[in-house]
């Protein structure tokens, strides 16, 4: 089904559909009153003689600047042509389609004072693929995205660079004219209202969130494995234990751990062989603790875009009584802070489950593995170079760890002189989301391959994982080349076949496991 936009504040599931799945949207009526509305009040301010900022002035530092009323369309072309001043790698076009949607989202809220066939034309430009081509670098988090969204809005004019929905880059007159698509003339203020948002900040945090429901939810996966192909117990994970400290996420980790866990031979041997290593390493024994942690951030995160998606941001916007007022909401300090967070987060489970690898691989701290789990140890490495990509990948980890949002560079000749950096944030937890897959997928092909050497059977739940992985990477033998399973077992993770395996559902919309 559609999208609807202008009844209801978009959901994350709705960002995502849009955004990856390519699902059409639609404007609701009651977003075309608001905007004709709101365009009515746009217009009649065009008409006073005194100033308006971004009505009959310039902007930023050149706020003070009288603007000719011949010259105000003018001086809305100029401004998106100015600032779509992107450089560097190509953006993902899903993080384009989420900013362009969240824009919409804004327009129909009817407090940017846009006219309807400007929300229109961005309706159709999503509904027909066409998606503007933007550079990484150019958004400080600050005044909004003005960079990205610059380059969405120089699209509805028909300049710039786009690409069609089968990724082809066309003319952008071109793409228009092959979906049907008229360009739009921007009147006074459309310009300012296009690019003064939050929502590329916004469309990475959503789309991050919908990544780390799954990729926590594959960290159970994995560190269950790991504690039966380690021979490590369950015990810890009792829910009573976990009562005693009440934090949600712990809890349901450790649930979904016990769950995956209960019936494995390994650990029912337990029972008449003894445990004889008194406790677990903490990286098997607190595995729910940190992340749980990681879900309650995530969770934290959700809800800060929850209230940013119901949120309309613009400079100047008009009230719900009709005035036109500035305000500072552009600023993108919550979305940065979350973003961070996000960020630290993933370089500790990561970090974690690395720790959890390399037990297998050492013959002293594995219980009775063949070292590296080679299948003729010095002649075979086995998987010993698996887990230094697994180390390459952590230790940039925490390098991307690193706050964005604690620096700020002032800027517009110091009218603007503190950003969020919020943009860099997103940008960096991208990457560090890709690391964390990769670091997880190594720990499954990993603890796969340690539950069937050690041979003493598996859990049903855990066995159903372990065969997925023998669908695609063939288990313990002689070396083999290792980067293609690498890349299969990275697929396993992206594609959801390992939670499909066990028909895991993850805390999406506030779902749990």
């Amino acid at each position: 089904m559609a999208v609807l936009l202008g009844s209801t504040p978009l959901t994350i599931a709705e960002i995502v559909a849009v955004a990856r799945r390519d699902e059409s949207v639609v404007l609701s009526d009651e977003a075309v009153e608001r905007m004709a509305a709101s365009r009515a009040i746009i217009d009649a301010l065009a008409d006073d003689d005194r100033p308006h900022y971004g009505v009959s002035t310039g902007f930023g530092a050149l706020a003070t600047t009288h603007i000719a009323p011949e010259r105000r369309r003018d001086l809305q072309r100029s401004l998106v042509r100015s600032h779509a001043a992107s450089s560097g790698p190509e953006v993902e076009r899903e993080v384009v389609r989420a900013t362009m949607l969240l824009r919409l989202q804004t327009l129909a809220t009817g407090r940017t004072g846009v006219r309807p066939v400007v929300a229109a034309t961005y309706v159709d430009l999503l509904n027909a693929g066409v998606t503007p081509i933007i550079g990484e670098y150019g958004s400080l988090g600050c005044s909004g995205d003005l960079a990205p969204l610059a380059h969405c809005a120089l699209a509805v004019m028909g300049e710039g660079r786009v690409r069609n929905r089968d990724g082809v880059e066309l003319d952008p007159g071109d793409a228009l004219a092959a979906a049907g698509i008229s360009p739009v003339e921007f009147a006074e203020k459309e310009g300012l209202a296009l690019i003064n948002g939050t929502d590329g900040m916004l469309g990475m945090l959503a789309l991050a969130i919908d990544d780390l429901d799954d990729l926590l939810a594959t960290a159970d996966v994995a560190a269950a494995l790991s504690v039966e192909g380690l021979a490590g117990t369950d015990a810890v994970f009792a829910a009573d234990l976990q009562e005693l400290r009440p934090h949600p996420g712990q809890a349901v980790s450790a649930a979904a751990m016990r769950d995956l866990l209960a019936g494995s031979p390994v650990i029912a041997g337990h029972a008449t062989r003894g445990f004889t290593r008194v406790q677990d390493a903490y990286s098997l024994r607190c595995a729910p603790q940190v992340h749980g942690a990681a879900r309650d951030t995530v969770d934290h995160a959700r809800t800060v875009a929850g209230r940013e998606l119901a949120s309309a941001i613009d400079n100047p916007v008009v009230t719900l009584d009709g005035r036109l007022e500035s305000n500072g909401n552009f600023h993108g300090a919550p979305l940065g802070y979350v973003l961070d967070f996000l960020a630290i987060v993933v370089a500790d489970v990561a970090g974690m489950s690395e720790r959890r690898t390399d037990r297998f691989l050492d013959r002293t701290r594995s219980g009775g593995l063949p070292p590296f789990l080679a299948g003729e140890p010095g002649v075979d490495s086995g998987y010993m170079i698996a887990q230094y990509t697994q180390a390459a990948i952590v230790s940039e980890l925490k390098r991307l760890a690193v706050p964005a949002s604690v620096d700020s560079i002032p800027t517009s000749a110091m009218q603007e002189d503190h950003v969020s950096m919020g943009w860099s944030a997103g940008r960096k937890l991208r990457r560090s989301l890709d690391g964390l897959m990769r670091v997880l997928a190594i720990e499954l092909m990993t603890a796969a391959r340690g539950i069937e050497l050690r041979g003493e059977g598996a859990a049903p739940a855990t066995g159903r994982v372990v065969a997925a992985i023998r669908e695609r990477i063939p288990g313990p033998g002689p070396d083999r080349y290792l980067a293609p399973d690498i890349e299969e077992a990275v697929e396993l993770v992206r594609s959801r076949t390992i939670l499909n395996a066990l028909s895991l559902t993850s805390s999406k919309e506030g779902s749990t496991t």
